[in-house]
């Protein structure tokens, strides 16, 4: 998805609006414009990606992404096989009921981010939601206990 149709949209109307200002001021948006143009890139961008987020969370087996390619928007559909849910697979983290949520940028090289892409359609989940199973199950208070030893045996737990 192109972005630059809507940029330059914003630009020409907020030059019509410097308009009636004088030619000092249409230069002053013009150059204000052109200082804004990355700002509004990502303020566009973020939309983006609260729209396909909130899509995503109304679809059960497909996730909707956006990635930028150069200086552009593009939509990615992953639709994961349905499959059953085997014991062995971990339970999801438990997450607090309205717990506030937030958003980071994560950069992956390529290969690892089809990887996760590949593991969460496999799972039948976002990647999103498989990467907030990852992050919390790899941050979740260790439950390793120092071990003690009484004579030749030893005590404790471990965790793989």
């Amino acid at each position: 998805m192109e972005l630059s149709p809507y940029l330059e949209s914003l630009q020409r109307d907020l030059e019509a609006a410097a308009a009636p200002g004088g030619e000092q001021i249409i230069r002053a948006a013009e150059l204000l414009a052109g200082s804004l143009d990355a700002s509004a890139r990502l303020c566009l961008l973020e939309a983006l990606s609260d729209a396909a987020a909130e899509i995503t969370s109304k679809l059960s087996n497909t996730s909707v992404d956006v990635r930028l390619r150069g200086r552009d928007a593009d939509f990615v559909v992953i639709e994961a096989p349905v499959t059953e849910q085997s014991s062995e697979q971990p339970a999801p983290a438990a997450i607090p009921d309205g717990a506030e949520q937030t958003r980071i940028t994560l950069r992956l090289p390529e290969p690892l981010k089809e990887a996760v892409e590949r593991a969460a359609a496999a799972e039948g989940v976002s990647t999103n939601a498989w990467l907030v199973r990852a992050i919390a199950g790899a941050v979740r208070p260790a439950t390793i206990h120092p071990s003690s030893r009484a004579g030749n045996r030893i005590t404790g737990f471990a965790q793989a």
